[in-house]
């Protein structure tokens, strides 16, 4: 059996400058050379995953097909290489160390101190290798999450530097993601920040194989020898990550740049020339030059911080090319719909979709904005919070059910149409405890989703504590509001329609999580054809 080959991505110089975005464009650009490629994030704060974190504060917590709550950077991976992730891919330092420390409860260190090294090092380097333990890849490129400098990062960054030395020069290599900026007062790109951070990581032992610098500006030949000198790094192995109207120009800037050539020569392994990155280009030269244009409303109660949403983002762009449609998003956010909805705004949308979320802040405003759509015929997606607020404004709107809400926003309501579901009601922990991960669902022959889908099976991912109380189905659905989807095991509420409406849709899973650029999801892909249909009826 060949040597799995390593690739680590660090970051230097700030955060947030897209390690995830290069790890996926990278693994695309050798996937398409037909290299099988994993790629995982390692995390180093101490929650145990990012299930409990507020999105305003991590963003986007993003669900996998095994019920992982994980970071929104798996969601790039699997978008980009339409290869589904799993919670191996996911690791965090909380994690890490409660399996240290259960370990230790249970004496299997016989008594020893237990210390960061080796004992936390040991359990990362373990983990780094789950993903090969039946020599599956190629290549695995593990991401490190933050900043190479930061105390928390330390334990990883020394984990790696062991592990590099396992496995020989030859099996593994470093790229370093750093930032290059640009000071307008001088007029120039400055290089010291990546010097000192090249140096940083040079001193915990990890010498950087490939410098890719992230830049508004394009690099001169002359600041390329000059980072190559002083970074010690070869000149082709400088690679310019330059700004880009899109995260899916990336691996073709990367392919232009030589990344990929660079990882393999680096890791001994040969190029194969094919074509399998003509899709990719495609797509791109779709979205860059679309036929058409449309407005989507996303309302929602995090819409400050784009990344709270951003499976959905990328949903509609992959549904938008499907389309040959350039998707303009609206943020509307929730709360500020409490005090008064703007009809202007709302006329002039194509599509309105109401988001997943938890708690009660907003619910009112999505509730309104719910009845204004159904009201005036303007297409409607309601996803996990959306579709139970669709729920509960079709009850107290059409069915005259008196203060109709969830338990989770009035534990009092009259008319409880939204409940904890059965298995919730006992659990004291928050963390990993919902209905997670991909479940089943039985569409209704003839249903607008059965035609959707094509299929009357369907599995889809769910993060949610709070279900439909089937109490109410006889007193709620008609023949204009309709249950189209349920759980073949436990007949909790799926999918429901208002088949008087052009199309008008609740799901109480999450489809934006499995859309992909090769593989869009036929729920985004109807709404947005709905959209243009709408949009056409408008002129």
């Amino acid at each position: 059996m060949s040597q799995t080959k390593y690739v680590f991505v660090t970051g230097g110089v700030t955060s947030s400058l897209g390690k995830g975005i290069i790890a996926a464009s990278l693994a695309k650009l050798l996937q398409a050379q037909e290299y099988s490629v994993a790629i995982q994030k390692f995390d180093p704060y101490l929650n145990v995953d990012p299930g409990t974190l507020n999105p305003y504060e991590h963003g986007e917590c993003y669900v996998t097909e095994d019920g992982a709550e994980t970071d929104l950077d798996l969601g790039h991976y699997e978008r980009f290489l339409n290869v589904p992730t799993s919670q191996a891919n996911n690791v965090t330092t909380g994690r890490v160390y409660q399996s240290v420390i259960d370990k230790e409860r249970q004496g299997v260190f016989l008594g020893k101190t237990v210390q960061v090294i080796p004992h936390i090092t040991d359990e990362i380097k373990h983990r780094m290798q789950l993903l090969d333990k039946n020599g599956d890849y190629d290549i695995i490129i593990t991401e490190i999450g933050g900043t190479v400098g930061d105390i928390e990062s330390l334990p990883y960054i020394e984990s790696v530097r062991q592990l590099i030395y396992e496995l020989g020069d030859e099996n593994a290599l470093v790229i370093h993601l750093t930032l290059i900026p640009y000071l307008s007062a001088a007029g120039e790109l400055k290089t010291k920040p990546t010097q000192h951070s090249v140096k940083t990581l040079m001193e915990s032992g990890i010498k950087a194989n490939v410098l890719v610098c992230r830049t508004e500006h394009e690099l001169t030949e002359d600041l390329r020898n000059k980072l190559a000198l002083f970074c010690n790094v070869k000149r082709e192995a400088v690679i310019q990550s330059i700004d880009v109207d899109t995260i899916y120009e990336v691996p073709l800037k990367m392919q232009e740049e030589g990344l990929d050539k660079v990882v393999l020569d680096r890791l001994c392994l040969p190029q194969r020339n094919t074509h399998l990155l003509d899709p990719w280009k495609a797509f791109v030269q779709t979205l860059k030059n679309p036929a058409h244009q449309i407005r989507i409303g996303l309302v929602g109660k995090y819409v400050e911080l784009q990344d709270s949403y951003k499976s959905i983002l990328e949903a509609l762009i992959h549904a938008g090319v499907q389309n040959q449609a350039r998707v303009e998003v609206v943020s509307i956010h929730s709360e500020h719909l409490e005090e008064a909805l703007e009809q202007a705004v709302f006329d002039r949308l194509d599509g309105v979709i109401v988001a997943p979320g938890f708690g009660q802040r907003g619910t009112e405003g999505k509730i309104k904005a719910i009845e204004y759509v159904r009201k005036n015929n303007i297409p409607f997606f309601g996803i996990c919070l959306g579709m139970q607020m669709a729920v509960i404004e079709y009850a107290r709107n059409v069915k005259n059910l008196s203060n109709a809400n969830s338990t989770e926003m009035d534990e009092q309501t009259p008319n409880p149409v939204i409940d904890l579901m059965e298995d919730q009601k006992e659990l004291s922990n928050m963390g990993g405890t919902m209905r997670l991960g991909a479940w089943a669902c039985q569409l209704e022959k003839d249903s607008k989703s059965n035609h959707i889908y094509n299929t009357q099976s369907i599995s889809e991912r769910h993060r949610h504590r709070y279900e439909f109380n089937n109490q109410y189905k006889e007193q709620l659905f008609d023949d204009d509001f309709k249950i189209a989807g349920v759980n073949p095991d436990t007949q909790l509420v799926e999918v429901v329609e208002n088949t008087k409406h052009p199309w008008f849709i609740g799901v109480q899973f999450h489809p934006e999580y499995k859309s992909t650029v090769s593989n869009p999801h036929p729920l985004f892909v109807s709404f947005i054809k709905a959209a243009l249909a709408h949009a056409q009826l408008k002129k």
